[in-house]
């Protein structure tokens, strides 16, 4: 999911092997199996040493519990999912910010209403789809809240599996990156109001204000260096968030927009890593780091036996699969057939079809919110968890797609003749 900064590769003075691994998110697939590996060795030996490590209280002047529901233990976990993961959620905010500044993808109305409205199939799609089959199964109560887990779009890995079957230029992968940021955006606002982390006190929010009053303020005064924004207006808001209940994990993102940053914005595939704005220097130097961050995201979220597989994973993989790449078509053959709303030159619904399959790959969101939907360690817990994980099939469901709707992959010579319109 989460914007350029996360598909951008690395320096081009970087080796091969450093280059390979930042680029390909190769530190969250590492996190992920490892995870995997410890915690299905725990359930053979019949340990608890993954748990522990995940949980483990960090403070011992703190209350024993996960401080994920309301602050009673310094764990592990909450360190990751609360406050390190708070970087690749400010990452994500400021790929948002931009594609609405003056030339961002998503600035112009006409040509960003298509994706704009898959994007919507893409939500809609997904949890209309997990609630009827939650219904069906007689299960929504306990596994309703759910809902927001297939709706996610993991753009790294999404990225990456589009260049693999479109090609490099090929303006299915521009439809796919406006999707992507515009559901960055909703994610960020589904996390917020849907998926409080403790009792919600909103006047805490007055924090809020004026964490964003202060970055303002720092930046009509001429500060320049994002670490001062960082360490106070930043640490506000974050604070402000916890106290009220909501994410913490987002609580940077309030003040990204209050750095200083280039009026206007390139495009998503404008030269990256010459700006000097202090927003895009935040970028640059967080981008390496929160690959790393990633890493430990998915070690202490991806730890489920594979016995786990129940109701939850049919359910998120059902979302996914199914409910996603049918949103996504649906909502684009409205815009097209419909509104009389226009693809971009190169592309037809055939092509959307194939990238609602890829969108299917809903990895890093769909598990974070997978913990923020059912706190609770537990079978509801991980049964939804390995339906996120199962998410990594989409790019074998993509291919095939692809293959049937006859758009041969670029690594197969299939014609790359369109790659003239990158733009929607």
């Amino acid at each position: 999911m989460m914007g350029q900064c996360l598909m951008a590769t690395a320096s081009t003075n970087d080796n091969p092997i450093r280059s390979f691994l930042y680029s390909n998110s190769m530190f969250l697939v590492f996190g992920s199996l490892a995870a995997l590996l410890w915690a299905n060795a725990d359930g053979l030996l019949h340990g608890h040493s993954y748990h522990n490590f995940v949980h483990v209280n960090l403070w011992p002047f703190s209350h024993s519990g996960h401080a994920e529901h309301g602050g009673h233990g310094l764990t592990f976990h909450f360190v990751v999912n609360d406050i390190l993961m708070a970087m690749f959620f400010a990452i994500a905010a400021k790929e948002v910010w931009e594609s609405i500044l003056p030339g961002g993808a998503l600035s112009n109305l006409r040509t960003a209403a298509t994706p704009l409205l898959a994007t919507a199939g893409g939500v809609v799609g997904p949890s209309v789809v997990y609630l009827v089959g939650a219904v069906l199964l007689g299960q929504y109560s306990e596994l309703g809240n759910g809902w927001a887990i297939p709706c996610a779009t993991d753009i790294a890995f999404s990225y990456l599996i589009a260049r693999l079957i479109f090609g490099n230029g090929h303006p299915a992968i521009s439809f796919l990156l406006l999707l992507a940021i515009a559901d960055d955006a909703l994610g960020l606002a589904i996390l917020a109001v849907f998926y409080p982390s403790s009792e919600v006190n909103l006047y805490w929010l007055g924090l809020t204000a004026a964490a964003v009053a202060t970055g303002w303020g720092f930046n009509r005064g001429g500060v320049r260096n994002f670490w001062w924004y960082l360490a106070i207006p930043g640490i506000m808001s974050w604070v402000s968030f916890y106290m009220a209940g909501i994410h913490a994990a987002l609580g940077l993102v309030p003040v990204i927009a209050t750095l200083p940053h280039a009026k206007t914005d390139a495009g998503l595939f404008a030269e990256t890593g010459k700006e000097t704005d202090t927003l895009n220097q935040f970028e640059h130097w967080w981008k390496e780091p929160v690959e790393l961050i990633l890493g430990l995201f998915a070690l202490v979220n991806a730890g489920v036996v594979l016995s786990s597989v129940g109701a939850g994973t049919w359910l998120v993989t059902t979302g996914l699969f199914v409910g996603k790449p049918l949103g996504i078509l649906a909502f684009s053959y409205f815009a097209v057939k419909v509104l009389k709303l226009e693809l971009p030159g190169g592309m037809n619904l055939k092509h959307v079809a194939v990238i609602g399959c890829i969108a299917s790959l809903g990895f890093t969101v769909a598990l974070f919110v997978s913990t923020a939907a059912f706190p609770n360690p537990g079978p509801i817990q991980d049964s939804v968890k390995m339906g996120a994980l199962l998410s990594f099939l989409a790019p074998v469901t993509a291919l095939a797609a692809a293959w049937l709707m006859g758009i041969r992959p670029a690594f197969l010579g299939g014609d790359q003749s369109a790659s003239a319109s990158v733009e929607p």
